[in-house]
Parts: structure tokens; C-alpha cells; sequence
């Protein structure tokens, strides 16, 4: 009776305003105690990398040596170079692409020379698998100073500079590491004293009285070299660390040469050319230790000169990892002739005729304290495109040894 007359003396929206608060304290009852909540899903990661610490393997292992898992300084440092910067799923296409294509050359060369293959990853820190030159004058895929490289056994004037062959150059730098072996008989120790030097590793121990790379206090380079080869390690082998999709990929095959002995001068290399069947273009392109347009041999000393049997194959991007730059390698700059097609098609789109010297597409290797502001102004181009060309969300995250994709850069 009482209801009935509350509800007679409620108008309608105030019929309906109760109606409404009560179906709202019922939906809560329901939610909160008779059903049960639904699994949470959500995912702690982005599309570039995992954002957690754990994202970090708890296994880490450089040439079989195990990194010290239960350090904070350490894993400190790893979290620096693995998580600083989210260049990793920028870059990485094109780093596997470059791997694809020289690590068929380097691992037989390793494992020939008794290095473990994890040295691998020491060249593309170093060069990013491109025939570059530091500001410090070391070049080649191994970045070898002149000094390291005459004292094993590579050639380096202003005629030949054997640094930028591939193989030999791989074939030193073993002896280099192999040396830091001998004395330090611990592979991290070795790939630091590839970085500061044996001496300079030799007496950081001494002074610091330690025998382990992970106690010593170095520069800031050579004390994240080895956490840095770690981070490309498991970019290569686990890139899904880092939340990158990516399918299996394997090898290029190695390319077929034709190979030219030669044991005196060469006074014009086009002539030379001309006599073997090919062209003085080609001959630099797949031959970059040859610096000149001749061959000064008056030690009659045996050089080989090699060219691709297959004229018709796509090798221009070969030609652009070979070619000596400072600092700088171009997907299209060098002077590779028409009847030497371009590469693949995932890198062609972006390359453009030999007889087009516009610059379509430039992969800038960063140096060192170098920001984006100096690299837009180095090529002509603006701060945002090429956040945009490369996706980085902050104009201050290009880092060492990043390599940035520049676009449309003007005809000089």
C-alpha cells in the first residue's frame, strides 16, 4: 500500500529516474559477485621492442663464455644497449638482408681460422657489413687501422688497400683476434682488445687487478662492446626479443667469379678491361682494394682480379656494400654499368641508373656524438623527413653506428 502511493506521487521521470538507479545498483551486484571477471589479455609490449626486463635473455652467452646474469651493473649495461634506442625493427631488414649476402663469406673464413662464429657480429657492429671509413681512418668491413692491417699481412697504400677485400680482410682480423686469444686465453677479453687494443686491455688489468672483462672500468665504448655484439647476436638469432616478426631466412648464394692472375703493371685499367671482357666500372666495383685507375707492381707481386662470370645477374647492392665510402655507402652511387643489372627487388625500387647521377637513396652510417639536426643539414633534407624515412619518434635517437635512410637527396 505504502509503494503504491510513493509511485503515485512520483511523477514520470521521476519513475523513470528510479528505475534506472535501480537497474544500475543491480548490473554492479551482478558484475562484481555473481560473474566472474574475464582473463586479462593485455600484452606488455610494443611493436618495436618488449619494454620489460625480462624481455633480456636470462642466458646470455658470448663463444660459449656465460655473461653474468645476476649482476645489476651488468644487466644495467645490457639494458642499455638492447633497449635504448628502438632502431632495432628500423634497421633490422636491412641488416638481415646484409647478412644474407656475407656471412656465407665470413663463417667459412672463421671457422677455417679456429674463431668462434659469434665474431661475426664484431663486423656488422663495426661496419654494418659495408666497406666504410671511420673519421679515425679505420676501413673495410673490419674497420682495420693501417698499422693492424701491414702487420697482418694486408696491403695498404695509396695504389692497393686490401682492407676493403672481404675475405682477406676476414682472414686478418681472425689473426688479430686469435693474437688477444693467446695472451688473454678468454674470448671477451679478446673482443674488447679488438676494440681498445691488447695493450690497452693488458694494462686496464694490471692497473685495475682484475682478469675479467665484466670487473674492469673502461671507456664508455670498449665497456659496451661485447654487451653491444650480445644485442646484434640476438637481434639475428632472436628477433622476436625485440618484437620482430620475422620469417627464416637463408643464405644468398655466394657470387660465381672469373678470376684474372696478374704479375706486372696495369698503366690503364680500362684498356685492361677491355682485354679480359669487361669494364673498368666492374672491375672497381667487385675489386675496391684496386684504389687507382692502374696498378703500380714493380715487385711483380701476383694480384687477383675477379669479375662475376654472370654479367646478366643483379649485383648492384653487392657493389654498394663494396664500395669505399666515409662513412657514407649509397645504394646507387657507384658507377655500376647498364649490363650489370640492379640487385634484388626489395632494394632496386630504391636505386637509380647508372647514367642518372641523382641520388635516389643514401644509407648514412651515424658517427659518433652526431646528431640528426648535422645529418639533415649534411644532405639537404629536413630533421622531420627523416624521422619519418626511418620512423623515429624522437629527433635525438639516432645513436653510433645507426643507420639512417636518407631520401631525394638534390643533384649537386
Amino acid at each position: 500500500m505504502n509503494t503504491l502511493n510513493i509511485k503515485a506521487n512520483l511523477n514520470p521521470y521521476q519513475q523513470k529516474l528510479v528505475f534506472f538507479v535501480g537497474f544500475c545498483v543491480l548490473y554492479i551486484f551482478i558484475k562484481c559477485f555473481v560473474i566472474s571477471p574475464t582473463e586479462n589479455d593485455v600484452s606488455y609490449s610494443n611493436t618495436n621492442f618488449y619494454v620489460l626486463d625480462l624481455s633480456i635473455p636470462s642466458n646470455l652467452d658470448f663463444c660459449g663464455e656465460k655473461i653474468p646474469a645476476n649482476n645489476y651493473e651488468i644487466r644495467d649495461d645490457l639494458k642499455k644497449e638492447f633497449f635504448s634506442s628502438a632502431y632495432w625493427k628500423t634497421n633490422s631488414q636491412v641488416l638481415f638482408r646484409k647478412a644474407q649476402k656475407w656471412f656465407p663469406y665470413i663463417e667459412p673464413i672463421l671457422k677455417q681460422e679456429g674463431v668462434p662464429d659469434d665474431f661475426k657480429y664484431l663486423a656488422v657492429i663495426e661496419s654494418h657489413l659495408s666497406n666504410v671509413t671511420s673519421p679515425a681512418g679505420a676501413s673495410g668491413f673490419w674497420q682495420l687501422v693501417p698499422s693492424s692491417a701491414r702487420n697482418y699481412g694486408l696491403e695498404v697504400n695509396d695504389n692497393v688497400d686490401e682492407r676493403y677485400h672481404v675475405e682477406k680482410a676476414t682472414h686478418a682480423a681472425c689473426k688479430h683476434i686469435k693474437d688477444a686469444y693467446a695472451i688473454f686465453k678468454n674470448w671477451t677479453l679478446s673482443a674488447a682488445a679488438y676494440n681498445l687494443g691488447i695493450g690497452g686491455i693488458l694494462n686496464a688489468l694490471k692497473r685495475q687487478k682484475t682478469n675479467n672483462y665484466f670487473d674492469l672500468l673502461l671507456n664508455r665504448e670498449t665497456g659496451s662492446f661485447v654487451y653491444r655484439i650480445l644485442a646484434y647476436k640476438t637481434l639475428f638469432a632472436s628477433p622476436g626479443h625485440f618484437g620482430i616478426k620475422k620469417k627464416k631466412w637463408t643464405y644468398f648464394s655466394k657470387i660465381s667469379y672469373n678470376t684474372f692472375k696478374v704479375d706486372s703493371s696495369i698503366t690503364d685499367l680500362s684498356l685492361f678491361a677491355r682485354h679480359i671482357g669487361s669494364t673498368a666500372e666492374i672491375i672497381k666495383a667487385f675489386n675496391p682494394w684496386l684504389l687507382q685507375n692502374s696498378l703500380t707492381n714493380l715487385d711483380k707481386k701476383i694480384y687477383e682480379i675477379r669479375i662475376p662470370k654472370n654479367t646478366q645477374a643483379d649485383y648492384s647492392s653487392y657493389a654498394a656494400d663494396l664500395k669505399c665510402e666515409n662513412n657514407v655507402y649509397t645504394s646507387n652511387e657507384y658507377a655500376v654499368p647498364n649490363n650489370l643489372p640492379l640487385l634484388d627487388s626489395a632494394t632496386s625500387s630504391t636505386t637509380t641508373n647508372a647514367t642518372n647521377n641523382d641520388i635516389s637513396t643514401i644509407y648514412h652510417v651515424v658517427k659518433d656524438n652526431e646528431s640528426i639536426k648535422q645529418i639533415s643539414e649534411l644532405y639537404h633534407v629536413k630533421e622531420e623527413e627523416i624521422a619519418a624515412w626511418n620512423k623515429l619518434s624522437d629527433l635525438n635517437q639516432a645513436i653510433k653506428g645507426q643507420t639512417l635512410v636518407i631520401k631525394s637527396v638534390p643533384k649537386k
